[in-house]
């Protein structure tokens, strides 16, 4: 008698997941270099023993979408963004990590950090330290780092070798097995790449989420009366 009730069940359990992740992308539609998610739901058919099949709905992968957000202007000296393909590296507990967030600060002993304080990396993995006297500091579109008109490193910009296979970690961090570097990487000095949430899609897909799971939520409530008529039948 519950044959419909379960795959529903499933069906409202991953609604009320897919809605998690639309509020998170909405929560972070301000967020500098933020990646929007998506749900991906997959089909389970049990058939067997001569019973009728029944479908059951399952909703536990995330998938990241890495369409590139807009660059806003900014001015700032450590503000860089990367226009096209490439992630920035940076270091987070020991391990090299990409991210799109170009929002860097220079540190009190020079080093250039993200603003949750990990270091930015090189080309060739090392922290990235700006003379504390520097005067002017210039940025080149390969990630070139100069100050006072002398050449001091150059940003890590990098790619993953398998995107498919990149990690999010907290805020806008991935992790990936292996990178390699950009080789025509075109950074811009004084921008910042923002989220690439569109707020006006992830909130009619909000909306459309709320109207099917008060259509499966009223399914429910008519089944179970269905159920409770029948058992009332049989106690008679």
């Amino acid at each position: 008698m519950a044959d419909g009730i379960y795959p529903t069940l499933g069906r409202q359990a991953g609604l009320l997941r897919e809605m998690d992740v639309i509020a998170q992308n909405i929560a972070n539609a301000n967020t500098t270099g933020y990646r929007a998610e998506g749900l991906i739901f997959s089909e389970f058919v049990i058939a067997g023993g001569g019973a009728p099949s029944v479908s059951f709905a399952y909703a536990n992968g995330r998938q990241t979408r890495f369409d590139q957000g807009g660059l806003e202007q900014t001015g700032g000296t450590f503000d860089l963004a990367i226009e096209g393909e490439g992630y920035f590296l940076v270091e987070v507990d020991g391990t090299p990590h990409l991210t799109r967030a170009g929002a860097f600060l220079s540190g009190p002993d020079g080093g250039l950090r993200t603003a949750e304080g990990h270091p930015v990396l090189d080309a060739g993995g090392a922290p990235i330290f700006i003379p504390t006297d520097a005067r002017a500091i210039y940025v080149g579109g390969d990630g070139t780092l100069s100050a006072d008109g002398q050449p001091i490193g150059q940003i890590g910009v990098v790619t993953p070798e398998d995107a498919g296979a990149m990690t999010r970690r907290a805020g806008t961090m991935f992790a990936t097995d292996g990178f390699q570097p950009v080789e025509s990487p075109a950074v811009k000095q004084g921008f910042l790449e923002s989220s690439n949430v569109n707020p006006v899609i992830e909130i009619a897909r909000m909306v459309a989420v709320q109207n099917a799971y008060e259509m499966g939520q009223g399914f429910m409530d008519r089944e179970h009366e269905r159920m409770q008529s029948m058992l009332r039948l049989m106690d008679q």
